[in-house]
């Protein structure tokens, strides 16, 4: 009981330490399950016993027998079930042929690099070589997001980053499973028909059934037939019960499955697919907790031993200064990405639970079958684990300074409010080159601005799930646009110092626009015009206007224009560079401005020079 109750006590313990401090969650998770397992037993133990026991002389501990084997894959079947909910189609298509290379080019070179590496140096025979290697294809986005979320990057380079690491996790997965399935049916190394039958029979279960449960699964919630409360704990008994099926129609295929449909569900329409996507993160969170403690408590130390020499960090650097740049250079010939952003995302390739889980499931099955060599994946896989996210976590910012990548001023926009005034303010800053983020838990109106071509997230305001976004690490301008007051001084008062460092603006509400004495610092565009007259002047002239500056005291005369003129509301002043400066309602003192400088507004032409309509 007490071993129980530790292990949760400690992995939660752990998740707050990498929240306070910034770090994946990993690496506390890992050195405690050491400290409690290989390094108590050696050290800290009178009677040399771990801490934290999962297994004990094969029939005893935690997880006694196979049920260690159990618990992990039933977990880790859970962790990419929900790593699939995440896989958006439509996002996918957006960031380009780069992360098609990197999951199929990219994982052929660490695939064939760091076998014939493993094999080199430590002598492993080309079987257990080559799982190895399979098992270390994986980044995951688990690992990877907590480094970026504090390092402010260019969209592309996050975008590539983040993806990849989703989109890989089940690819690795597989290719593990199907070179455990090689050797477990060959052990004596030829590849055998029967061989390839159980691989074509772990492709075509593992799709079939992952795909046809998927649709099962989200006709039966989408007709209510499942009551609101019951809802996750019957998704969560579908997942388990779709693995298991699987898993006995073809061996190891349930991964697979799992994976699979958490695409389709993922993909689908379904109005639950964000309750279901909550409770799976929250339960995922739990059981990465539980699994590295587990495992890494499970390593002994005499495997600690096995690779306590040279090899190890020949074979480490191999990996990461030669395979990983490699694998990213070759991916990324012939793209937009320049030298320094290719340099960076080589330089980024954590592993994370899916490589030491599974490492730790086929280490000890593979083991206990007396397969040569086997007893070194296990410690192999959690030392590149181990290592890569220490380098990562330590190095990514510098380096991202070092090479060139890190920006010094961000100048993405977050728009809060996705109506139609948003968008069309939405799609004239995109068209002018600003990354422009709008979110609104309207999906009608996210739907819309998405046919604009713009990006746009559904999302609560009051929910933590801006916090984690990646993608939003270029944004420093915040604008609330909503019609409800206390939304957007909630958004400022929430995010002004994460997304509005350059800048935090809303709207003025009805009572500060016809006080005269009551006017905010962070409103916008105008004290004599909210939501409502914005709206107004977008159903009566949706476009917006750019006229030329002559001088000072034009602008000062187009500004009066605009406040006499009910159908006319400033918005911007763009420089003779093409920069776009924010309006204030507060500011009473005209912008700098001269010959090429255009204001910018909304409503019915001026003197219109260009127009832009959406």
């Amino acid at each position: 009981m007490i071993e129980l109750g530790g292990i949760i006590i400690l992995g939660i313990l752990a998740q707050w330490v990498a929240w306070k401090f910034k770090i994946p969650a990993i690496l506390p998770l890992i050195l405690i399950g050491l400290l409690v397992g290989p390094i108590a037993a050696e050290f800290l133990s009178e009677d040399g016993t771990k801490w934290i026991e999962p297994i004990w002389n094969g029939e005893e501990g935690l997880f006694p027998g196979e049920s260690l084997f159990y618990f992990v894959s039933l977990a880790i079947s859970i962790i990419l079930f929900e790593g699939g909910l995440t896989l958006k189609m439509s996002e996918i298509k957006n960031v380009g042929p780069v992360i098609t290379k990197l999951i199929s080019l990219g994982s052929l070179v660490t695939f064939f690099g760091a076998g014939a590496a493993a094999h080199y140096i430590f002598g492993l025979s080309w079987e257990i070589s080559y799982l190895f290697s399979g098992l270390i294809i994986v980044t995951g986005p688990t690992v990877i997001t907590p480094i970026l979320r504090n390092i402010p990057l260019k969209k592309d380079i996050s975008a590539v980053l983040k993806w990849e690491g989703i989109l890989i996790d089940p690819i690795g997965a597989l290719v593990a499973v199907l070179v455990f399935e090689f050797i477990s049916v060959d052990a004596g190394g030829e590849f055998t028909k029967t061989a390839l039958i159980e691989f074509g029979k772990i492709v075509l279960f593992g799709a079939t059934f992952g795909f046809t449960f998927a649709h099962a699964l989200n006709f039966i919630i989408n007709k209510k037939w499942v009551p609101h409360y019951l809802l996750n704990v019957f998704a969560l008994a579908a997942v388990l019960g779709v693995f298991v099926l699987s898993d006995v129609f073809a061996h190891e295929s349930g991964l697979l499955a799992v994976v699979v449909m958490g695409m389709v569900l993922g993909n689908s329409n379904s109005p639950y697919l964000k309750d279901l996507l909550y409770f799976k993160e929250s339960l995922s969170v739990l059981l990465i907790s539980i699994l590295f403690i587990l495992l890494a408590a499970n390593i002994n130390y005499s495997e600690l031993l096995l690779i306590y020499n040279w090899k190890t960090a020949a074979l480490f650097a191999v990996i990461v200064f030669i395979v990983r740049p490699v694998g990213v250079f070759l991916s990324t010939h012939g793209s937009k990405l320049k030298l320094n952003e290719k340099l960076f995302i080589s330089w980024v390739g954590p592993r994370g639970i899916v490589a030491a889980g599974i490492a730790s499931l086929f280490g000890l099955k593979l083991a206990s079958k007396g397969v040569y060599g086997a007893e070194y994946i296990t410690p192999l896989v959690f030392v590149i684990v181990l290592g890569t996210v220490l380098l990562n976590a330590t190095t990514a910012r510098l380096f991202a300074k070092l090479v060139g990548v890190f920006l010094t001023q961000s100048n993405g926009i977050l728009i809060v409010g996705a109506s139609k005034v948003s968008r069309l303010i939405g799609h004239y800053l995109e068209s002018h080159g600003r990354h422009v983020v709008l979110i609104d838990s309207n999906q009608n109106n996210i739907n819309k601005a998405k046919e604009l071509g713009l990006e746009a997230i559904n999302t609560n305001i009051y929910s933590e799930t801006l916090t984690d976004n990646i993608e939003l690490n270029d944004v420093g301008y915040l604008m609330a646009l909503t019609g409800n007051n206390d939304i957007n001084k909630y958004a400022i008062n929430k995010f002004s110092k994460q997304f509005g460092e350059n800048g935090a603006f809303r709207l003025v509400s009805t009572e500060e626009m016809l006080d005269d004495n009551n006017n905010p610092h962070e409103g916008l565009f105008s004290h004599t015009d909210d939501f409502n007259t914005l709206t107004e002047v977008t159903r009566n002239f949706p476009s917006i206007q750019e006229i030329e500056i002559i001088d000072k005291d034009h602008l000062k005369d187009l500004i009066g224009t605009t406040q006499k003129d009910k159908d006319i509301i400033p918005l911007f002043i763009k420089d003779d560079e093409g920069q776009l400066h924010i309006i204030s309602s507060y500011n009473t003192e005209i912008e700098e401005a001269k010959e090429g400088y255009y204001l910018v507004y909304l409503g019915k032409p001026l003197d219109v020079e260009k127009v832009d309509t959406v």
